[in-house]
């Protein structure tokens, strides 16, 4: 595929189409004038597993921030069906429908596995019986050692805590933000599994990876992202077989 071909290929949908949260041209930084986003650009479907991928630098974790209130949006837009919530606080995000797992430190390590998504549906409290029950069915391990404090668990099983933990609150679309980081390959490979599962569970996901090869694998489409735009989008599949995808950013490990 020619680069002019898939540059922002499938960003200009409407909202009527079945996009759950979609971002337009956002341009956002971490300091005034310095921006990190420019003009980037992501939606995700009702039901999708939509994936972002990139070189370092470019932007992959502030568009997750920026999407959930944690980085301040000074122009394009972001909509949860259909609805603007540029700039709305974390709090009444996750109220809207909006789960966000943090890459480090995202869990309360003094706390148990229970009291941990207990934190998740503090807003609803009365939910939580129901929620943890769904969770439950997703991670079964956590049910079982639900009084097992989270600082003793591995890193592998800690993510598997803040997966649960976002899921709480029933979200619409889930926000993982290099979900496998620092874990094992093992581990690794554990993570994409349950993010595929929380997905065909009903779950809207978009996913910020380096591990680029796994991600693509695993999602209905793809992003990659470099300066803070979009390179290139299309499905996952396909970018993975892109020649000039595979050359620029991919390298060996489309191959392995």
């Amino acid at each position: 595929m020619a680069e002019d071909d898939a540059t922002h290929r499938d960003t200009h949908v409407s909202v009527s189409d079945g996009a759950v949260l979609r971002a337009d041209e956002l341009v956002a930084g971490y300091l005034p004038g310095v921006n990190i986003l420019n003009g980037a650009e992501v939606y995700c479907q009702e039901g999708e597993l939509v994936g972002i991928i990139g070189p370092n630098g470019a932007g992959k974790s502030t568009l997750l921030k920026a999407l959930f209130g944690l980085v301040k949006v000074s122009s394009g837009t972001v909509r949860l069906k259909g609805e603007d919530v540029t700039n709305q606080r974390a709090d009444v995000l996750v109220s809207a429908g909006i789960g966000f797992v943090p890459q480090s430190n995202n869990v309360f390590p003094s706390l148990t596995i229970e009291e941990n998504l207990q934190m998740g549906s503090y807003q609803k409290p009365k939910v939580f019986k129901k929620r943890f029950e769904f969770v439950a069915s997703l991670f079964p391990t956590l049910a079982e050692r639900r009084q097992q404090r989270a600082g003793s668990l591995s890193g592998g099983e800690r993510q598997m805590v803040a997966m649960g933990r976002a899921l709480m609150m029933e979200p619409s679309v889930l926000l993982l933000d290099e979900p496998s980081a620092g874990l094992s390959p093992v581990m690794q490979d554990e993570v994409f599994v349950q993010t595929r599962r929380i997905n065909r569970a009903g779950v809207s996901v978009i996913m910020v990876e380096q591990n680029a090869r796994r991600c693509l694998q695993i999602c209905d489409r793809g992003y990659v992202l470099d300066q803070g735009r979009n390179a290139y989008t299309a499905r996952g599949k396909d970018l993975m077989n892109d020649p000039k995808v595979i050359e620029l950013y991919l390298g060996t490990l489309a191959k392995a």
